[in-house]
């Protein structure tokens, strides 16, 4: 499927990459990076930042990637050691399913024909193994908690809530997930298998949403698979791991100018060999100029800003230069999470801020705004606290 080739490309980590099932044993961490417009050009300085990189106005921002094993039939009940690999997603924010597009990898990632098999049917079983791991939690004992719910008069959310605690489904979630399938929480014991299943899956959608990176996408019979996956509803981002392996790797030995995401890439070597010119043309034809990029940066972006509706945001303390006490010009860059408050900010930045916290100042308007501001994508805030860090 090129999972693990997905997670080099994105992290430039070695892993272990080859054809054959079940390569990634442990998961891999790395870091790869958001890439978003920085606020440097808008607001006429030069930025110096610490926590990313900026290049000419492309702020890269790093964010934690884990390359999990990939899920087989039957891993709710422990198939392919299913378990410790369902419960290494428990912290994930977003899920990116990477698929093979040509149809030339079977669900248990072996080799096959190409164009034998169909992606959407990989997506549709994993999603179906994570319904049924989290149905499993939920499930133990049900009948006797919905009962003593019932005799006690006591919350089945609450309940709910303390069984996914470690999923980060809390009580809002469950009653919004509940309300929106019009069960009724007073009466849990008349709720069917079928209910259960249908809340699982509310609940996957809204606390795990996932985005289809839609690999090989330069194969024959690609694209037709890619238009098949598009009609689950997903986001489909068509993908070519190995394009942007080559890139990145080519930019980090200075044979190229290319920065992830870019739709284009420059040569900056002209003793490059007939093969590797060979290569990079062929990446260009096949791929960028058909899909206007490689698409692994993109599939990132978008499980952020697309299914997390993340923002960016740029803490500073002297609003009026843009910089931080030694003087670094927009040195940070935070991804919130959408509805993020400027409370929340502080709260990122240090504890000890958020307990304190007064009032933030809009660099941009120089006025205060309160806790309970929503974050904007491109805000620059000063935070105003009574306590200091530790």
């Amino acid at each position: 499927m090129g999972k693990s080739t997905f997670f080099s490309a994105a992290t430039l980590k070695n892993v272990p990459i080859a054809d054959y099932p079940f390569t990634t044993i442990n998961p891999n961490l790395g870091m790869g990076y958001l890439r978003t417009k920085c606020v440097c050009k808008e607001m006429g300085v030069t930025d110096t930042p610490k926590n990313s990189v900026c290049n000419d106005g492309v702020r890269l921002i790093p964010v934690k990637l884990v390359d999990v094993a990939g899920l087989v039939a039957g891993a709710a009940t422990g198939r392919g050691r299913g378990n410790q690999f369902l419960d290494e997603l428990r912290q994930a924010d977003a899920l990116i399913h990477v698929v093979d597009s040509s149809g030339g990898t079977d669900e248990e990632g072996r080799k096959v024909e190409v164009g034998s098999n169909d992606p959407v049917e990989d997506v549709r079983m994993v999603e179906n193994e994570l319904d049924l791991w989290v149905l499993g939690i939920i499930g133990k004992d049900w009948e006797k908690s919905a009962r003593l719910a019932e005799q006690t008069g006591s919350s089945i959310v609450a309940h709910l809530a303390q069984r996914l605690s470690g999923l980060g489904i809390d009580e809002e979630g469950i009653e919004g997930a509940i309300l929106h399938l019009k069960l009724k929480p007073e009466k849990p014991t008349g709720w069917t298998e079928g209910d259960l299943m249908n809340l699982v899956k509310a609940f996957r959608e809204t606390n795990k949403p996932s985005l289809i990176a839609a690999n090989k996408s330069d194969l024959p019979g690609a694209k037709e698979r890619i238009e098949a996956l598009r009609g689950t509803g997903k986001t489909v981002v068509p993908c070519a791991a190995e394009a942007e392996l080559l890139l990145r790797r080519a930019s980090e030995h200075g044979l190229i100018r290319y920065t992830p995401g870019d739709s284009s890439f420059e040569v900056v070597k002209p003793d490059l060999t007939p093969q590797q010119m060979r290569a990079l043309q062929l990446v260009k034809e096949r791929i960028l100029d058909t899909y206007g990029s490689t698409g692994v940066q993109q599939a990132i972006d978008q499980a952020y800003f697309g299914l997390l509706k993340a923002i960016v945001a740029y803490p500073v303390e002297d609003e009026t230069r843009l910089a931080d006490k030694n003087g670094n010009v927009l040195p940070d860059a935070h991804v919130m999470r959408g509805g993020s408050t400027a409370l929340d900010l502080a709260n990122r930045i240090h504890t000890e801020l958020a307990k304190g916290f007064l009032y933030a100042v809009d660099a941009r308007t120089g006025m205060r705004v309160s806790a309970d501001y929503v974050l904007k994508n491109g805000d620059i805030l000063k935070i105003v606290s009574g306590s200091r860090r530790g």
